[in-house]
């Protein structure tokens, strides 16, 4: 009895003292932030055709249609071009801020803004990818997904240095933008513009009131005791938000292959051939004829992505072939995205699928990603003349000796005074340049 009480305990600990999946939740973030922000950029030239005021489904039969159901959308807040064409930049600007991880509470909320104002408008446009971005796009307002690999993250370890060194920074620019969002947030609700569905306006006030009483308690709370007790809510409602991002990426997968099963051509393991020959799913004909080339192999596919989908919900408590699967889904999701022509579909759930990786996978990933951005910027530097890179910027240098080595910091900063002199006396077609006065050659003034 007392081991599974401190099994509760310390379950229960886990849960309310950090933000689970830091490294999930932000590639989540991304990965429906880049969705969508390609598809806009993707769907610019018809932006008209899809959600236009004069589009085929007009604004009229919209706001009939928004009237019944009580849906939101600010698209139907004005008929004009201007508003159209504002918004639609403005969506794609938010995707774009969350992408880089800026601000990422109140990107989160205007993102789901965006998201729900764009699909709602024209509820027609669009395939199963947009379901689970319209659903995800509002589990994400409750996550803390800027952890790690945003903008808030550097910002929030260089506050943390600033007052390692004794220094008290302060935030100006958040306390801005939940001025004017609340401050157009109320002209909306005063002009009846947020009438239908109660859900997205409480949800706008919620999010907006909690950013208020943040703030003021961090600014004029005299003890950390109001501060870690509003760290232990946001805490359990980003694991609560994980978990349903979970048990919905698991609903969607187990709803899918059970209707599956159902059907006569998964059955008869014919399935997979039909819509690799439908024209309107077909970018490459001769990839659809290779792939359904042999009967074997469409078999083997048709009757694989069932077994994978139905047993996947169950396969989450063993590691090993949980990732199994999971590369296998991924593998079908790229597939897809290729042979069907349904890029955003496929990227939504691959995005979706994200919450599952492994964390020690995802850490890999990120120094890998970390390591190639400071190769290209070596590069790009190297490339350069020395009068255009930035004033006291760092010339990286390429590491010396093999790995696990101490690196040699010294001989670096020579060779890169080495490369600087070298510079000089090309850029001046003359001999060696002479060292300053009072300063040997080979170190810095």
């Amino acid at each position: 009895m007392n081991r599974f009480l401190l099994k509760v305990s310390g379950a229960a600990a886990r849960v309310t003292d950090s933000a689970l999946g830091p490294h999930q939740t932000a590639v989540i973030r991304i990965g429906f932030s880049a969705t969508w922000l390609l598809f806009l950029l993707r769907e610019f030239p018809h932006r008209q055709e899809l959600y236009g005021p004069d589009g085929p489904w007009d604004w009229d039969l919209a706001d009939q249609l928004v009237g019944s159901n009580g849906s939101f959308t600010a698209l139907l807040w004005s008929d004009g071009q201007g508003w159209f064409e504002a918004l639609y930049l403005l969506v794609v600007v938010w995707s774009v801020l969350l992408l880089l991880g800026w601000r990422t509470r109140t990107m989160s909320v205007l993102f789901m803004v965006g998201v729900l104002s764009l699909q709602n408008r024209s509820v027609f446009m669009g395939d199963g990818g947009d379901n689970v971005l319209h659903l995800m796009s509002v589990y994400l307002v409750f996550t803390r997904c800027g952890q790690v690999w945003s903008l808030d993250a550097r910002r929030a370890r260089r506050t943390d240095e600033a007052r390692a060194r004794g220094e008290r920074p302060q935030d100006r620019t958040g306390p801005a933008l939940w001025g004017v969002l609340g401050f157009l947030l109320l002209l909306a609700t005063l002009a009846g513009r947020m009438d239908g569905d109660w859900f997205v306006p409480a949800l706008l006030w919620a999010v907006w009131s909690a950013q208020a009483l943040w703030w003021l308690v961090g600014r004029y709370a005299k003890t950390p005791q109001p501060r870690g007790l509003l760290d232990v809510v946001a805490n359990i409602v980003h694991n609560g938000a994980l978990l349903v991002i979970m048990a919905e990426a698991c609903l969607i997968y187990a709803t899918a292959g059970w209707y599956k099963i159902q059907g006569s051509r998964w059955q008869d393991g014919t399935a997979v051939h039909y819509p690799l020959h439908l024209e309107y799913f077909s970018p490459w004909p001769a990839l659809g004829d290779l792939l359904t080339a042999s009967g074997t192999l469409v078999m083997l596919v048709t009757y694989g992505t069932v077994v994978v989908q139905v047993a996947f919900p169950f396969t989450l408590f063993n590691r090993r072939v949980k990732n199994v699967l999971l590369a296998l889904m991924i593998t079908e999701h790229a597939v897809i995205a290729v042979a069907l022509g349904l890029p955003f579909f496929s990227l939504a759930m691959i995005a979706a699928d994200a919450v599952f990786l492994p964390t020690s996978f995802l850490r890999r990933l990120g120094n890998a990603f970390g390591r190639a951005c400071a190769w290209v910027r070596t590069r790009i530097l190297r490339v350069l003349p020395p009068r255009t890179r930035a004033v006291g910027a760092p010339v990286p240098v390429p590491r010396t000796g093999s790995p696990g080595e101490p690196v040699d910091h010294v001989a670096q900063v020579e060779q890169v005074d080495q490369m600087d002199h070298v510079d000089r006396e090309e850029q001046a077609g003359q001999g060696p340049a002479a060292p300053m006065p009072g300063k040997a050659p080979g170190t810095r003034p």
